[in-house]
């Protein structure tokens, strides 16, 4: 098992959580509040003015448990041309150790 994480702008959220939703490699996800820090806050043409004083960006990560044989397919159709989120964010991929539901 792989987890890949996702930080994108909060802008995608809608768009993304359709294209996900819609990927059969894809069972389930999680979203979480993310604050992207950076050196050049000026050049993120989705920020506010009150965003870019402070510096920083309004972002979402998405945790996604995938089958290792699913990690290229999914990050090729996010990063097709016609996906709605594509050049929106970076991305990670992480080994998984154990995972499971807590009865």
């Amino acid at each position: 098992m792989k987890l890949l994480t996702l930080i994108v702008h909060t802008n995608v959220q809608e768009k993304l959580t359709e294209q996900l939703r819609s990927m059969e490699q894809i069972t389930g996800f999680t979203f979480s509040h993310a604050e992207g820090h950076g050196t050049e806050p000026e050049t993120d043409n989705y920020l506010s003015a009150h965003d870019a004083v402070i510096g920083l960006a309004p972002n979402l990560r998405v945790d996604i448990l995938l089958e290792d044989a699913n990690i290229d397919s999914v990050l090729t159709e996010l990063r097709s041309s016609d996906s709605n989120v594509s050049g929106q964010g970076i991305y990670w991929v992480s080994p998984v150790e154990q995972g499971g539901h807590l009865l």
